[in-house]
């Protein structure tokens, strides 16, 4: 029984990975077709792109995975149905359940591993993420390059003589402000533009700051000042799992999310018998139409999960699986448990 098991799951674990990494690959390459959409709005290094894809990493998982799972195991059997092997397994006496025990074991890994990605994983990672983006927008809006024109820099008028914006690197520059009591002139001989923690600051070396009204004039040299301006944009904070799943921010959102993902990290468990069911076949008189079947059964449990939810809220869940659960298990008794 034993090396039984371990020769269906090597089976079962290269079917999964040939099917595996072309589906990832398929999907990685829709993420960067969006990724290029960005481009247009911020400017990004090669380096940030890659944080971008780390960053939705643990999505493209998350939907690749049990259909990986899925349709590696209903093809596995189907291979060593075709091969006669399942024929000779049952007729030594070995019963269909021990097919279904052998596939429930990495299932029920698999949607343990699911769960937590989505519980936990995810939340943080598109925090840091929308935050990464935000400051990134943020910075684009201060496209500053030398021009005869001013720039506006908070409650600051900005002119720059010099500019390297690929290093953001700016010379000669003059900063004018009279929101305040004085007027404030800042000249500097140079300056960089930094982004600290949320906050966008200019760092100016070695400079003069002037400021003057009616009775005063003070004139003050620096070696080095900051300038700050609070982006117009707030960092969002992430305080743990809990807190991020019961919040009322983005209620609705969240909520269809918890549906519809505790749902998915549930298909391949609920799935086991109908990935007997497909793949047990005689090979010289049944034929399933396999494939056909499969795309069937994984559009028909998403489209449930998704749509059901308009109607059932949160018991979705529970109706999902039981429903799911029987039809699984009255297409095993009916194809397979009946016949083996």
């Amino acid at each position: 029984m034993d090396k039984l098991r371990r020769y269906i799951l090597s089976n079962l674990s290269l079917l999964f990975f040939s099917i595996f990494l072309p589906l990832f690959a398929i999907a990685s390459v829709i993420f960067m077709i969006k990724l290029a959409t960005y481009t247009a709005v911020i400017q990004l290094s090669l380096a940030e792109m890659g944080k971008l894809y780390l960053f939705v990493l643990p999505e493209l998982l998350f939907y690749t995975l049990p259909i990986s799972f899925f349709v590696s195991g209903a093809l596995t059997l189907y291979r060593l149905s075709n091969d006669n092997e399942m024929v000779v397994v049952f007729s030594l006496g070995i019963p269909p359940r021990f097919i279904a025990r052998v596939l429930a074991a990495p299932a029920l890994l698999l949607s343990l591993l699911l769960f937590i990605d989505y519980l936990i994983v995810t939340p943080y990672i598109k925090t840091i993420s929308a935050n990464f983006l935000d400051q990134k927008k943020a910075e684009a809006k201060f496209n500053l390059s030398a021009s005869e024109f001013g720039h506006n820099f908070g409650e600051w008028m900005l002119f720059i003589n010099k500019s390297d914006n690929a290093e953001r690197a700016y010379g000669d520059i003059v900063l004018f402000s009279k929101e305040m009591k004085d007027e404030i002139l800042i000249s500097a001989k140079s300056a960089e533009l930094i982004n600290n923690n949320g906050v966008l600051q200019f760092r100016l070396s070695k400079g003069e700051s002037y400021s003057y009204n009616d009775e005063v004039f003070k004139q003050m040299p620096f070696e080095t000042a900051y300038i700050n301006d609070m982006m117009s944009t707030e960092q969002t904070r992430y305080v743990d799992t809990l807190d991020y799943w019961t919040n009322e921010d983005r209620r609705d959102k969240k909520n269809q999310l918890l549906i519809t993902n505790t749902l998915l990290s549930l298909f391949p468990l609920l799935s086991v018998w109908l990935m007997i069911a497909l793949g047990v076949v005689h090979a010289r008189h049944q034929k399933r139409w396999i494939y056909l079947w499969m795309f069937l059964a994984i559009v028909g449990f998403y489209a449930a999960a998704i749509m059901t939810q308009k109607w059932l809220d949160f018991h979705t869940i529970w109706a999902t699986a039981l429903v799911w659960f029987i039809l699984s298990y009255g297409f095993y008794r009916r194809l397979v448990g009946r016949r083996f």
